[in-house]
C-alpha cells in the first residue's frame, strides 16, 4: 500500500468521525457553553494521546523545541471547535456540514500562501463545483436567499470557524520538524488546553458539571476520543502524505455522513432538493481525488 493511499484511507475514516460531531454537537450545544465543553474535551484528548505517544514512539526532548508552534496550532483548532458548537446552537447539522465543505477552497489558498502548493485547473474546477453544492445546501436551494446572501446566524458563526480549520491543515507540514504525528498531535492538544482554557475560564467555573444531561457527556467523550484524539492523528498523518487541498477534499463526504447520522437518530432524510446539493459535493470529491497523471 502506497503512502498516498494510506493518507486517503485515513481521511475517509476522518470524514465519518467528523460527521458524528455535527449530530451530537447539535444535541449538546443548548446545555453547555462551547468553551467549557471544548476545554474538557481537549484535556481528555491530550491525556489519551499523551499515553499513546509514550507507549509507542515516546516523547523525545527535541519535540519540545519551539513550543509556540503548539500554542499557535492549538489556538487555531480550538477556535474552530468553539465556533462550531456556538454555531450549532441554531444551525441545522446538515447545513453546518455543508459550510464545512467550503474548507477545501480555503485550504487550497492557505496551502499556496504557506507552502506554495500549486493547484491544477482541474482541482480549481472541482473546488468550485464543491462550493456550489455547499451553497445549494446552505441556502436550501433558494436562489433569492442566495442573491440576498441570507445565511443563518449559526451557519455564519461556524463559517469563521471553518476559516481557522482551513488554516490549520497547511500549518501541520509547515511547523512539523520531524515529530511523529502522535507526538505532534499531543503538543497541539496541550496548546489547545492552554488557549481554550484561558479563553473560557469563566464558563468553566460557571458550569454546573454535575447537572449536565447525559447527551452532553456522551458528546464530550465522543469528540474527545474520536473527534479530537483519533481524527487529529488521522488528519496530521494524511497531511504529511497528501497536498492540503486533497486532504480537505474529504470534507465533501461529511454532509452525506451527517445525513446518515441524522437518519440513525430517527430524524428522517432532508428534502430531495437538498440532496441534490449533497450529490454535487460528492462529484467534487471524485474529481479532486482523480489521479493527476491519468
Amino acid at each position: 500500500m502506497t503512502q498516498a493511499l494510506r493518507g486517503h484511507l485515513a481521511m475517509l475514516l476522518f470524514s465519518f468521525i467528523v460527521a458524528g460531531s455535527f449530530s451530537l454537537g447539535a444535541l449538546a450545544a443548548p446545555f453547555i457553553a462551547p468553551a467549557a465543553l471544548n476545554a474538557l474535551r481537549f484535556v481528555i484528548a491530550a491525556v489519551l494521546v499523551g499515553v499513546v505517544a509514550l507507549a509507542t514512539t515516546g516523547i523525545d526532548r527535541s519535540a519540545l523545541r519551539a513550543p509556540w508552534r503548539y500554542l499557535l496550532m492549538g489556538g487555531v483548532f480550538g477556535t474552530y471547535f468553539v465556533l462550531m458548537f456556538q454555531g450549532l446552537k441554531t444551525a441545522d447539522p446538515v447545513a453546518a456540514a455543508a459550510v464545512f465543505t467550503l474548507v477545501p477552497v480555503m485550504a487550497a489558498v492557505f496551502g499556496w500562501l504557506l507552502l506554495r502548493q500549486r493547484t491544477t485547473g482541474r482541482m480549481i474546477g472541482a473546488l468550485a463545483i464543491g462550493a456550489t453544492g455547499a451553497m445549494w445546501v446552505i441556502f436550501r436551494g433558494d436562489l433569492a436567499a442566495f442573491l440576498r446572501f441570507q445565511i443563518g446566524h449559526g451557519e455564519w458563526i461556524y463559517f469563521w470557524g471553518c476559516v481557522a480549520h482551513a488554516l490549520y491543515t497547511p500549518l501541520v507540514p509547515r511547523l512539523n520538524r520531524g515529530e511523529p504525528p502522535v507526538v505532534f498531535t499531543f503538543g497541539m492538544l496541550c496548546g489547545a488546553v492552554v488557549m481554550v482554557g484561558a479563553y473560557g475560564f469563566g464558563d468553566i467555573l460557571g458550569t454546573d458539571w454535575l447537572a449536565l444531561p447525559g447527551i452532553v457527556w456522551i458528546t464530550i467523550l465522543y469528540i474527545a476520543v474520536l473527534s479530537s484524539a483519533v481524527s487529529f492523528v488521522l488528519m496530521q498523518y494524511a497531511s504529511l502524505r497528501l497536498p492540503s487541498a486533497k486532504v480537505m477534499a474529504y470534507t465533501y463526504l461529511v454532509p452525506s455522513w451527517v445525513i446518515l447520522w441524522e437518519a440513525g437518530w430517527g430524524r428522517g432524510l432532508p428534502p430531495p432538493f437538498i440532496l441534490l446539493g449533497v450529490a454535487i459535493t460528492i462529484l467534487a470529491l471524485v474529481l479532486l481525488l482523480k489521479d493527476e497523471h491519468a
